[in-house]
């Protein structure tokens, strides 16, 4: 159902730490591009201790949730519904309020990682390589197992985060294999490279791009560029950022929360762009 524009709805992000989020300027981009006028979207600095009594005490007006580190496990155990996706990784970072206050909670990382490469021309690959073996990576592989026909090869740095991987693996039904993060430089030659690490862990890997790279998806969005992106686009591969990610998967958010399809996605993009570019 369509939410009136006149309507005084709420919604916000919550982590710890959340005061770097972009969420808040994608989300009131959307609302303003679609007339929300009486919606509003906030931050809150929230940890998993405050949670439930955050939850807990908000009033009908509230529309949704966005939530970021260390949330998405910890607000599991507070919903009444998850979604498959969620499920599937263990992972929630949309929590929708119903009106009869039911609290559904969804992962749109998942299919904001395939949306966004899908608009970089990225249907179907053959084999894929990820970087790194944190909670982003778990998405990483559930969007793959969408995308990927073949192998994946995860590169990790201990063989406590391969064994996780492999589970990670064999829950999602991808065909996967573990190597050694002194190894990575060979991942820069599979068709799609996932680097789900934080910043500055790829930067070695710069010197090591391939003369002619295939596609990477770098999940970070700030600092951008990073040394590897900035190598891989230089050499003429193809680069799907942070930003592409976050903005898909807001866009999800917004359509859930909102009811109104579908969100403005350039809207949301140029506003991103612009305050990343003001920092």
């Amino acid at each position: 159902m369509h939410a009136r524009t006149t309507e005084a709805r709420r919604a916000a992000v919550l982590g710890s730490p959340v005061a770097h989020s972009l969420s808040p300027v994608l989300h009131r981009a959307a609302y303003e591009a679609l007339g929300l006028t009486g919606w509003t979207y906030d931050r809150f600095e929230v940890d998993e201790a405050a949670l439930p009594g955050f939850v807990d005490g908000l009033g009908a007006e509230w529309a949704g949730l966005s939530l970021t580190m260390p949330l998405k496990r910890a607000v599991i155990p507070l919903l009444d519904e998850i979604s498959e996706t969620a499920a599937s990784v263990e992972a929630v970072n949309t929590l929708v309020f119903g009106e009869d206050g039911r609290r559904t909670g969804d992962n749109t990382d998942v299919p904001g990682m395939v949306a966004a490469l899908r608009e970089h021309g990225i249907e179907e690959v053959e084999s894929a390589a990820v970087l790194g073996a944190g909670a982003t990576a778990s998405s990483a592989l559930a969007a793959l197992s969408r995308v990927c026909t073949g192998e994946v090869v995860a590169y990790v740095r201990s063989e406590a985060r391969a064994a996780e991987m492999r589970r990670w693996g064999e829950r999602l039904d991808v065909e996967l294999r573990t190597a050694p993060w002194e190894d990575a430089a060979e991942a820069l030659r599979a068709p799609l490279v996932i680097a789900t690490t934080p910043a500055g862990t790829t930067d070695a890997l710069a010197h090591a791009v391939p003369e002619r790279p295939a596609t990477l998806f770098d999940v970070l969005y700030e600092p951008w560029p990073t040394m590897l992106a900035a190598r891989w686009s230089m050499v003429g591969g193809a680069v799907v950022g942070g930003l592409d990610l976050l903005v898909h998967q807001a866009v999800l958010q917004v359509e859930q929360m909102t009811g109104r399809v579908p969100a403005p996605l350039d809207a949301m993009r140029k506003a991103g762009e612009h305050a990343l570019a003001s920092r």
